[in-house]
């Protein structure tokens, strides 16, 4: 297999640049001007930008929660992402206590095992810390290559964890070459307020965002980077929607802490005023931590501008408005938590971002690919365009204009959180490993392409540097 992309403006998160790519057996094996190889399929990309491929760090596809799964699974939700740009995923593996967590490794592997049309790697949930779990670590990180575990700080007892297990996390990842992932909200409080709305009759979706202030969220991140300080350990906080959490952010990490920070587009661009639509319509935007006020949006993406917020997820979650969202109609707090992101995640960063000046081309690209490729231990195999590199790229029309819509999108959920929004910029074609998966805005992959992908620990590539420009 041989291919040379010709003609496009190659963008990584370092350098912009008009190359050719050469691609044979399913890695970039040159990049220069006027390729030639006998026998390589030449595919023009002239007018566009070519991207790497996108990493989404923060996927639930095919998990259970609330009496239902989510309606995407590893088929559905992977052609979602690929024909948003995104190569590769990263899921959790949800555990329960009491039990194995190598049991919920299998689990997930029999998920996506024939089915993924696109790479993809695992979180693992931490739902205690004893000396089962610490036992079980050594293997889960050095030989499934599963390096990053995940707390719950919410989700009262359903998934939450408490203090001593976070800490405990924090101190094992650091032995381990881990990074701890933090769903920062304080579920004690989200308990209280939750059943004093219910006592009081206030039973609409809204209130799940009225239940679910900022300030806790803020409060939970604070609490978790304290404790990560006092650990020497690593965290990233998933899914970060307010000033209050970016705040505390921002402060561990100017006194030297490891902590990172995620956000995801629906924060970007939807707002509480959402979930007050009428005829139950709300409960389309019901997911966790809830959307904000407006004014936080523009704090958010000057965090992403200025490096206090680092990544950027889909937290794809999906469940249909009719037969599922509608389980909590007369009780929010039965309505499913999540939403359908996977496929736009890209593109409304590039439109609302990149275009409105907000960031620069090779932020979209480390924001989207390469950070989260470096955090999680996939660089420079995957992250980025380079010389040795896995063959993920993106070839990216700028100027595509459309309207984002149930009706077009690729996901099967029946509702698109973002219906109606037009935005600018588009994937045209997506190559995992070099082979096409979207050919023109068309599905050419195969069910169980994708593969599962072993991951290195943290730290080993968080600074690692690859010659992505060549002499050309």
């Amino acid at each position: 297999m041989k291919k040379i992309i010709k003609n496009g403006t190659v963008v990584t998160a370092t350098d912009m640049y008009e190359a050719d790519i050469l691609i044979i057996d399913e890695k970039v094996a040159s990049i220069g001007k006027d390729l030639f190889e006998e026998g390589a399929e030449i595919i023009d990309a002239g007018g566009s930008y070519v991207f790497p491929g996108g990493i989404d760090p923060h996927t639930h596809l095919d998990m259970p929660f609330g009496g239902t799964t989510t309606k995407d699974d590893f088929e559905t939700g992977t052609i979602g992402a690929a024909f948003g740009g995104t190569t590769t995923v990263i899921d959790f593996c949800l555990t329960t206590k009491g039990a194995p967590v190598k049991n919920a490794i299998q689990t997930w592997h029999n998920k996506a095992n024939g089915k993924a049309v696109i790479d993809y790697g695992f979180h693992l949930m931490i739902p205690e810390m004893n000396d089962d779990v610490i036992n079980d670590l050594p293997s889960v990180i050095d030989d499934e290559g599963i390096t990053s575990l995940k707390i719950f700080m919410a989700y009262k007892n359903v998934f939450q964890a408490d203090d001593e297990t976070l800490f405990r996390t924090l101190i094992t990842a650091k032995e381990l070459g881990a990074l701890v992932m933090v769903h920062a909200e304080n579920g004690d409080v989200i308990d209280y307020l939750t059943k004093k709305a219910l006592a009081e009759g206030k039973t609409e979706p809204i209130y799940h965002a009225l239940t679910r202030p900022s300030a806790i969220e803020g409060e939970a991140t604070g609490r978790a980077a304290s404790l990560t300080g006092l650990a020497n350990s690593q965290l990233y906080v998933v899914h970060v929607t307010c000033q209050e959490a970016v705040e505390q952010i921002a402060e561990a990490r100017d006194k030297g802490v490891d902590v990172w920070g995620e956000t995801c587009p629906q924060y970007l661009v939807l707002d509480q005023s959402y979930l007050e639509k009428p005829n139950f319509e709300g409960a389309k935007y019901v997911w966790s931590p809830p959307l904000r006020e407006k004014q936080h949006q523009e704090y958010l993406w000057k965090a992403l501008k200025n490096g206090q917020l680092q990544t950027l997820g889909s937290d794809q979650c999906s469940f249909d408005f009719v037969g599922q969202k509608d389980l909590g109609k007369d009780d929010f707090t039965k309505i499913p938590n999540g939403g359908p992101i996977i496929e736009d995640r890209m593109t409304i960063l590039f439109s609302e971002g990149v275009k409105k000046g907000r960031i620069t081309l090779n932020q979209f690209v480390d924001i989207t690919s390469t950070r989260a490729a470096k955090l999680f231990g996939l660089f420079p195999k995957k992250g980025t365009i380079a010389v040795g590199s896995d063959a993920d790229i993106v070839i990216f029309d700028p100027n595509m204009k459309r309207t984002i819509s149930a009706k077009t999108h690729h996901m099967a959920v029946d509702y698109n959180a973002f219906e109606g929004m037009e935005v600018t910029g588009e994937a045209i074609s997506v190559l995992s490993r070099g082979n096409f998966v979207i050919r023109d805005k068309q599905f050419v992959g195969e069910a169980g392409s994708g593969q599962f992908i072993k991951r290195e620990k943290y730290g080993v590539l968080k600074d690692v540097k690859v010659n992505e420009k060549l002499s050309i």
